[in-house]
């Protein structure tokens, strides 16, 4: 089995009606080196096979054994455990897109046979109702995650379709989506599910079978939404559930996190394949919404517990975020898609920050545990959602699974298909959009364009792309200034040429390029304080650290004895200095100047505002971690955001 030539990635938009960028064939963008090859490599290595055997122990395996009658038993997990199973399946197919693996195959393989013998023979395909109440599917729209997990078939059907060349699950798909259609299409029931996800699913069938059908019941799945209709969960409401308001009309991210953004993902695919500009509007408002008032400084996406939801505008606690992995890489989604569309840097400086923070920081460094939800401050290791009761006096450290495991193999599918997110053409030339150690072959105008990058990006920022064979005519070379970047040189064959940044953010170099013509571009990575917006409360008069894209954060392990990280304040007159530390799987710490309040046990909660404080403080030296760092050797104190001196 082997893809067809320029087979695409996760989107392809090679046919789309409005992008001002076209995504590369899956196989032209290969990570060759560095820091994402090392997480690919731990990803496909480590983290799928444990997959494959959390899938197996927590009962999500057995649950279509059972549903296709190979077992007798009783469900187990969540009702829409089997989206954990394809999330899997898609996460393999790009692996194996990457390169032949036999022990995957074999895994993989187990599991799409599973999947074949659940189907029923109308194309439905759900193992909780088969097992649980054959007779109430699609009674329960709203909850039941029937659509939902029929989004996430989907989409592993396309990968094994573009990456592979395997179409076992691409047949069985097209007749759950026949099913799909008869049942919700425009002669159908008018209701839509409770969990956006199908949205994007559907857009991205269309795209490779190019029946109109699918790009429909996309359309009408996402055209049902505003109703008021959804009793929303545990009496949150239709906004839980994105029905509070149409489409069209929304100008504030709200509810469910995850669910917000997978809607906006795929009415962003849909702006691509019919050039609604309304819709757009509409998704730029939300956008905005998002990123000005309801933002981590991690990329991290929903405030609150209680409904895992986005809050009001600078709602952005520190230590009850919720911030769940789903919602980053949801994020991730949907600004490519908006980037792909405009062109614009502001959407690849997002899907950057958000990657290397509010995305690595869920799982392990061993690559066999991962986080469900990211906070920016723990106090004493009382992480909420760890493997451990803090209560007990254990180490507490990363589950190796969760009960709810969507997180798990949401970023192993996005690891997989890395590469997917590297680079775009254009009838221009090549734009660069993530650095990385890679390869890349494209076509412009016909012709084979290859280049090669160089770089120790992120703890470095000299990228070095070296052309390797180029068409005889002109083309752009496009490479993103990042918007952390202050400071930047760049240079052609080792001469130094004055950038010519477009109104994008991207450095542009237009010449008849050479086999062996090399572009260098280099960004000053001086460590950095950042300050918050004086209207998010819960961190005013706090300061985080930042070097290039890696958000930083104090954890107390790396603390002098005695210091307490709720009662240490940083210098910012003074600068901070960035050195190698060889723990960590190597990363660049930050030596930041503090001081250490000594105050009491004793102080009480309250004084008066004219009352001094009744300890001194002495100097101490702090150091910070990469935040995606954190936590690896055991759960202790944790702060992104801490005080400045100035402040007390």
């Amino acid at each position: 089995m082997t893809p067809a030539p320029g087979s695409a990635g996760p989107v392809d938009n090679s046919q789309s009606v409005r992008s001002a960028l076209a995504t590369l064939p899956f196989s032209a963008a290969q990570i060759t080196g560095g820091f994402w090859a090392n997480y690919q490599q731990i990803n496909r290595s480590v983290s799928l096979p444990h997959g494959f055997a959390m899938l197996e122990q927590a009962g999500n395996l057995r649950n279509l054994r059972i549903a296709a009658g190979l077992e007798v038993g009783e469900f187990a997990g969540f009702w829409f455990a089997d989206s954990d199973v394809y999330k899997w399946l898609e996460a393999v197919g790009w692996e194996l897109g990457r390169a032949a693996d036999e022990s995957l195959l074999a895994m993989a393989d187990e599991a799409i046979a599973l999947v074949e013998a659940a189907q029923q023979p109308d194309g439905y395909l759900n193992s909780y109702y088969q097992i649980t109440a054959p007779d109430k599917r699609w009674t329960d729209l709203d909850h039941g995650h029937e659509l939902y997990c029929a989004g996430h078939l989907i989409q592993a059907a396309i990968a094994w379709h573009r990456a592979v060349g395997d179409d076992r699950l691409l047949t069985l798909t097209l007749r759950f989506v026949d099913h799909i259609y008869d049942m919700f299409g425009p002669a159908g029931r008018t209701e839509t599910c409770g969990h956006p996800e199908i949205e994007m699913a559907l857009v991205e069938l269309f795209r490779v079978t190019r029946d109109s059908r699918h790009l429909d019941l996309a359309q009408l799945f996402i055209d049902r939404r505003g109703g008021n209709r959804m009793s929303g969960h545990a009496g949150y409401g239709p906004v839980y559930q994105q029905d509070h308001v149409p489409v069209r009309q929304a100008t504030e991210v709200a509810g469910h996190a995850v669910r917000q953004l997978y809607l906006t993902t795929g009415a962003t695919d849909l702006v691509m394949e019919r050039d609604e500009q309304a819709l757009f509007d509409a998704m730029l408002a939300l956008w905005a919404d998002m990123t000005e008032r309801k933002l981590y400084v991690t990329g991290g996406l929903g405030s609150r517990f209680d409904g895992e939801a986005f809050g009001g505008p600078y709602e952005l606690p520190s230590d009850t975020v919720y911030g769940e992995t789903c919602a980053a890489i949801a994020s991730l989604m949907w600004n490519w898609r908006l980037l792909l569309i405009t062109g614009e840097a502001r959407y690849a400086d997002l899907f950057e920050r958000t990657l290397y923070n509010g995305v690595l920081s869920s799982p392990g460094l061993e690559g066999a545990s991962y986080l469900y939800v990211n906070p920016l401050q723990v106090r004493a290791g009382r992480y909420v959602r760890a493997s451990t009761d803090s209560s007990s006096g254990a180490e507490i450290r990363r589950p190796a699974w969760h009960n709810c495991a969507c997180c798990p193999p949401n970023v192993m599918r996005t690891l997989s298909s890395l590469g997917h997110y590297l680079a775009t053409s254009s009838e221009d030339g090549l734009q660069l959009h993530q650095f990385a150690a890679a390869r890349l072959d494209a076509q412009l105008s016909g012709q084979p364009l290859r280049v090669e990058i160089e770089t120790g990006y992120p703890w470095d920022g000299r990228v070095a792309v070296t052309v390797r064979e180029s068409p005889a005519t002109p083309w752009a070379l496009s490479m993103r200034v990042p918007e952390w970047c202050q400071q930047f040189t760049l240079s052609a064959n080792g001469d130094a040429i004055a950038p010519l940044v477009n109104a994008g953010g991207y450095v542009v170099v237009n010449r008849t390029w050479q086999p062996g013509d090399q572009l260098v571009l280099d960004f000053a990575m001086e460590p950095m304080f950042v300050a918050p917006n004086p209207r998010i409360d819960a961190v005013r008069g706090c300061v985080a650290l930042q070097r290039g894209p890696l958000v930083y954060c104090f954890e107390s392990h790396d603390q002098q004895a005695g210091v307490d990280l709720l009662d240490a304040q940083v210098v910012t007159t003074e600068l901070p200095t960035a050195n190698p530390y060889d723990l960590l799987g190597g990363i660049m710490t930050i030596h930041v100047a503090g001081r250490m309040s000594d105050r009491p046990n004793s102080e009480p909660l309250y004084r008066p505002l004219d009352e001094a404080p009744p300890a001194a403080s002495r100097p101490v030296d702090l150091l910070a971690i990469p935040y995606f760092a954190w936590g690896n050797r055991g759960m202790q104190s944790m702060r992104v955001w801490i005080p400045q001196v100035s402040a007390w």
